[in-house]
């Protein structure tokens, strides 16, 4: 292949030269929803992601070093969450909101990790003094 064009409009098609080779002509459309850029296929539909080529966001990140930092506690190979910051060299408090995370209801945490969560969730509502109680967590979260 010599030859690579992005068309937004058109019709698939497949040309051969004269030489053999086969053009593949196939409209496209790049958009960015969250920092992400997603092919729009000529029938509308979006093409599916490959898990490979997203980058985990921020909140999914905070998640994974919550239920990190409560196995180390756990585990017995930390005996604070003071002692984890002091390792991590980050403040205890941000240990603590990250290792509330642990306790958020299954269906948040598959939003989480889907990245299905409504637009105005910050990791600040999910972190801070999250309810006890599952259906009041999803209150807040709006799910």
């Amino acid at each position: 292949m010599s030859d690579i064009r992005i068309q937004k409009t058109g019709e698939p098609d497949i040309l051969q030269t004269s030489d053999g080779r086969l053009t593949l002509s196939v409209p496209i459309q790049i958009k960015r929803r969250s920092g992400r850029k997603l092919v729009t296929l000529p029938n509308g539909e979006i093409a599916p992601v490959r898990p490979w080529d997203v980058a985990p966001t921020s909140i999914q990140l905070a998640l994974a070093r919550g239920h990190r930092w409560l196995a180390m506690l756990e585990s017995g190979e930390a005996k604070s969450l003071k002692e984890i910051a002091t390792r991590e060299g980050i403040d205890n408090s941000y240990v603590s909101r990250m290792v509330n995370l642990t306790t958020l209801a299954p269906d948040i945490v598959a939003a989480i990790l889907d990245d299905a969560l409504p637009n105005h969730i910050t990791l600040f509502d999910l972190a801070v003094d999250p309810p006890a109680l599952w259906d009041e967590q999803r209150g807040r979260v709006g799910l």
